[in-house]
């Protein structure tokens, strides 16, 4: 059994003890998912009190409801975290989501924005970008880095860029009144941490995007955290960002994990905001992309972009998970001088950050990786089954 980490229990919060760590497990025992809470050193299955976490986040207060809740069932943190992570036998960690839409907000950090206007420049071509990025980043680069995006100066610049002919529509949404917001996977479709995560076999050019992902619920209000990988095809979304769906929604593109954190006493929406993010993939031909980034640099709030997504203007009555945007888009050149990075087959992927842990996942082509079937009617069948639907 080969493991994604030498230390398995290297996954969780730096103080994981003192947070409230809810999530979900495949109980192979029971052929279906359980809710479950991390308390002391166990996994504790919750689901006779929460048989979806979309029931967990529906309590007026959802982290004292996971201490508080009765368990059916118990198991060693370390076994649950070691089978995640090597593929061995018992409950195994799935993506901390179920019955809630997996959004994405993009363009949200003026780093990722410029590199956006790259792929677009560049026609989605990896050769082109390097020459493509020198143009871009003096003419527009560090200029844009203070303005808040809807305001009077946003709309100023805007102005100049269109005069200048540098205007793009990654730049509308970057430094628009409306962010981005679009579906990153179908519900139940995401994959946790140990899981491979894919890319579609006819990318070149591709890349991790490290994020944070704020869960919310049907009525707006944001409850906790986790890591997300928007894994996204550089080169399809460089041809036309008409084709954001293909670039974004393939099998097991979308990543989250380890477990949801959930906003109790020592944890809030400050911390998130103040959080930083590190990258780092290890590949097996020796490449090692290690990165930073900050939520401190976000061009808008996380409650802003939560109010972008659900509102009057749209409801979500499961809730829905939403990924924040990165500011991280590598462009270290990995296999020829100029040509900027891109995913091999076998890349361990590492998302982490001391509060929320560390999501981690190996590349695999999207067909190759398992596919997904059990669906929202399969999740109801089997809860029925287990006699948790009351």
């Amino acid at each position: 059994m080969t493991t994604l980490l030498d230390d398995p229990s290297a996954v969780l919060p730096a103080d994981w003890s003192a947070a409230t760590l809810v999530g979900r497990v495949h109980r192979p025992d029971e052929g279906g998912p359980s809710t479950v809470v991390v308390r002391g050193g166990e996994v504790v299955d919750i689901t006779d009190s929460a048989p979806t976490l979309t029931d967990l986040l529906a309590h007026d207060d959802p982290a004292e409801a996971a201490r508080s809740a009765p368990g059916r069932a118990r198991w060693p943190l370390a076994d649950v975290l070691a089978a995640s992570l090597g593929g061995g036998p018992g409950p195994h960690l799935l993506a901390p989501a179920d019955l809630q839409v997996l959004k994405a907000a993009g363009v949200t950090f003026v780093t990722s924005m410029v590199e956006r206007v790259i792929e677009e420049r560049a026609g989605g071509d990896a050769a082109r970008a390097e020459t493509v990025r020198a143009v871009v980043e003096q003419a527009i680069g560090g200029a844009l880095a203070s303005v808040v995006p809807g305001s009077a100066e946003a709309e100023k610049v805007k102005q100049v860029l269109l005069r200048d002919g540098l205007w793009s529509q990654y730049l509308e949404v970057g430094l628009g009144p409306d962010p981005e917001i679009f579906t990153k996977a179908p519900v139940l479709a995401a994959v946790g941490t140990g899981a491979e995560v894919g890319v579609a076999e006819m990318s070149t050019w591709n890349n991790p995007e490290p994020e944070v992902v704020l869960a919310i619920r049907g009525d707006g209000r944001i409850v906790g955290a986790t890591l997300g990988n928007d894994v996204n095809l550089r080169d399809v979304e460089g041809r036309s960002a008409l084709l954001l769906p293909k670039a974004k929604d393939n099998n097991a593109s979308a990543a989250l994990g380890p477990f949801l954190r959930l906003f109790d006493g020592g944890f809030g929406l400050d911390d998130v905001r103040a959080m930083d993010v590190r990258l780092h993939v290890v590949g097996t031909d020796g490449f090692v992309l290690d990165g930073h980034s900050t939520m401190r640099e976000i061009s808008r709030d996380p409650v802003d972009l939560a109010r972008a997504a659900i509102g009057r203007h749209h409801q979500y009555p499961d809730g829905l998970f939403l990924y924040t945007g990165t500011l991280f888009a590598p462009t270290e050149d990995r296999d020829a001088p100029g040509a900027g990075f891109t995913h091999h087959l076998g890349d361990v992927v590492r998302i982490s950050t001391p509060q929320l842990g560390t999501l981690v996942n190996r590349v695999a082509h999207a067909e190759n990786c398992p596919e997904w079937t059990f669906g929202i009617r399969d999740l109801m069948t089997n809860l029925l089954n287990r006699g948790l639907l009351r």
